[in-house]
């Protein structure tokens, strides 16, 4: 008989592509600025500094092909982003040992309000008010490590409405996965479940209700999401 006084939430997963299995989430880490191009467009110096990172709730991912657009904005813009899925962790991993502890690599979006964003970063505040609110974080079902390697280059593109807006390649991220991997632990407790989105190439923008965004990864796959 549980001792909980109210109901505990559902598990929060991804689904796996060619699988009825699922990925649990536990935490989800996101790294900012990690392609020079995007830190340029953003105002920011594209040298290779420490890395960043912020937190999304494990509830804002989702899988699916709408994405709601989210109250109190008028500026959403879209980032697509590789994702990396730990199937172990620890602490103090070393560079060489990171790519150990990943299960598998999917498409995703970090869907930002823009406009809140900018606020909090002019009064020094947190960034969750732009970035971690309700379907934040659309995501494409997962590919194990066995399916696809460990993808380090290749083209990361998202078109709206057909048309191309955000174009890189992996290999034109400032940190690699094993190195955020690495980072992460010197600072928290990497554990299985644990979510990475390893930043995104510059050209993000806005999106309004109606727009079609194709997501692809070349190696990882391709998804769409409409805007409703």
């Amino acid at each position: 008989m549980s001792n909980l006084v109210l109901n505990p939430p559902p598990v929060v997963t991804i689904a796996i592509e060619g699988s009825d299995q699922q990925f649990p989430v536990r935490r989800v880490y996101c790294i900012g600025r990690n392609y020079a191009a995007h830190a340029i467009e953003m105002g920011h110096d594209p040298n290779r500094e420490p890395p960043f990172f912020f937190q999304k709730n494990p509830d804002n991912l989702y899988v699916g092909d709408t994405f709601p657009y989210p109250e109190q904005t008028k500026d959403v813009h879209h980032e697509i982003e590789m994702v990396v899925a730990l199937k172990s962790g620890g602490r103090n991993i070393p560079v060489e040992k990171a790519l150990d502890h990943v299960w598998g690599y999917g498409v995703g979006l970090d869907m930002t309000r823009r406009d809140l964003q900018g606020i909090a970063k002019e009064m020094g505040r947190p960034w969750e008010i732009g970035k971690a609110f309700e379907h934040s974080a659309p995501i494409g079902p997962l590919r194990p490590v066995s399916d696809v390697g460990h993808p380090s280059q290749g083209l990361v593109q998202l078109k709206v409405n057909g048309k191309p807006k955000q174009t890189g390649d992996l290999n034109q991220m400032i940190w690699k996965v094993p190195e955020m991997i690495a980072y992460l632990s010197d600072y928290f407790e990497l554990a299985a479940g644990d979510v990475i989105m390893t930043g995104t190439p510059a050209g993000v923008g806005p999106v309004v209700k109606g727009d079609v965004m194709e997501c692809h990864v070349e190696g990882v796959g391709t998804w769409t999401v409409t805007v409703v």
